[in-house]
């Protein structure tokens, strides 16, 4: 990685709670992963996660830092009313479409801790197909029913909140139409995870497609049963693996998220 020292800013870890500084952490490496598997768009698109213990707190990116960046004091704390709550003296602000669409579900859904959204290729070239995302692999039958949003431009009109919410409903996807992905989750893992699983379903779809064959379709009652198995309390907690073997391969390429 290259010398980021003009970036560094005076740690935060001493003027939070330890719950929130876990949490910083977290989004941080959040962050990191979005890049380093490729979803992140220069600097837009957001991650945001919910601060323990703080009705209708959450933290959002600096609006100017690249993904592999971020750092857990780099992060800014603001409210659902987009008012900054905690500064993280980086410079930057936060992005508009960033508040508008993250405060809307985490005001709204209050089961979810963590709200990523992506702008990734695979993602809005399927996002841009009518038929939608496909139970065609495993990776994509895990969402059940997937909501889907009709585009509106750039999310920054608040009476747009509404609609979003509605489409999103209690699920842990949201196609944006001609847009993108969004992933909803209790944790920053939970909705990483889902995000890295609705991804490759689009990878594999969009791949799928293009050898201009006809697809093997799967019984809806084989998508059923998939779906059901990968619900809540039918499979083992996705924190207990994932997340600490995401954040040991981080810390092997660098640990600066953690600052």
């Amino acid at each position: 990685m290259s010398d980021l020292s003009e970036l560094k800013i005076p740690s935060m870890r001493s003027r939070v709670s330890a719950a929130e500084w876990q949490a910083r952490i977290d989004l941080a490496a959040c962050y990191r992963l979005i890049a380093l598997f490729g979803m992140n768009d220069l600097i837009y698109n957001h991650a945001t996660v919910r601060v323990p213990d703080e009705e209708g707190h959450f933290l959002i990116n600096a609006y100017g830092y690249a993904y592999e960046e971020v750092t857990a004091s780099s992060l800014i704390k603001i409210d659902l009313d987009g008012n900054i709550v905690l500064d993280s003296g980086t410079g930057y602000g936060i992005n508009r479409a960033g508040f508008v669409i993250h405060s809307a579900v985490h005001g709204a859904r209050h089961d979810v801790g963590c709200v990523i959204h992506t702008h990734s290729a695979a993602g809005m070239a399927v996002s841009a197909l009518q038929c939608g995302l496909l139970p065609l692999t495993q990776n994509a039958m895990f969402f059940g029913e997937i909501g889907y949003h009709d585009y509106e431009g750039p999310a920054v009109d608040l009476d747009e909140q509404k609609r979003l919410i509605h489409d999103l409903g209690d699920r842990a996807a949201l196609i944006l139409r001609n847009h993108g992905l969004l992933t909803a989750g209790k944790t920053v893992c939970d909705a990483f995870v889902t995000m890295h699983w609705l991804e490759r379903a689009c990878q594999a779809q969009l791949m799928a497609q293009a050898c201009n064959t006809p697809l093997n379709a799967v019984p809806a009652s084989v998508v059923q049963v998939t779906n059901d198995r990968y619900k809540p309390g039918q499979r083992r907690k996705i924190t207990e693996l994932e997340w600490p073997a995401l954040l040991r391969m981080l810390d092997r390429r660098d640990s600066g998220f953690r600052d």
